[in-house]
């Protein structure tokens, strides 16, 4: 079975038998897309929420608003629909602890919001999610079911 690295800033499609898989999600947020009936799947590693934000932003994987729609691009590409995909959303965790309430800090947060609100926006149903805490996610995404393993240190492992 095939077994691809998405990196951080990342994303890849598989159809199956295949494992997308991605290392230390921490306040990244990885973005899990899925088509039951034709068995493909796409996984994104988004660090940003927002490509509107930042002038250095050519790389559309890094942003959840960009990230998403090429990920979309790219499953169609290989035969999946849109209209079948599902979505799965792990990470956005809160890594260091801020003593004042500014929101700039709380990346984690805002990528979660913004991968959510992208999602929606495209009539993306999000069946499951694993997001939040304080801890680094190792997520692999099969392509024959489209599970999601989540592994984490401390906190175990679990399939959404």
């Amino acid at each position: 079975m095939e077994i691809i690295k998405v990196g951080m800033a990342d994303l890849n499609v598989i159809k199956a038998p295949g494992i997308l898989t991605t290392l230390g999600l921490g306040s990244c947020v990885g973005i899990a897309l899925y088509d039951k009936y034709n068995k493909i799947a796409g996984l994104a590693h988004i660090m940003l929420p927002s490509s509107k934000e930042i002038k250095n932003n050519e790389n559309k994987a890094k942003f959840a608003d960009t990230g998403i729609e090429l990920l979309i691009e790219m499953m169609v590409k290989e035969g999946a629909k849109k209209e079948n995909l599902t979505a799965k959303v792990t990470g956005g965790s809160q890594m260091f602890s801020f003593n004042n309430n500014n929101s700039v800090l709380k990346i984690g947060e805002r990528n979660v919001t913004a991968t959510k609100e992208k999602l929606n926006g495209l009539n993306i149903r999000i069946i499951s999610e694993d997001t939040g805490g304080n801890y680094g996610r190792t997520i692999e995404l099969n392509a024959e079911d489209g599970s999601l393993l989540i592994k984490t240190i401390g906190h175990g492992e679990k399939i959404i």
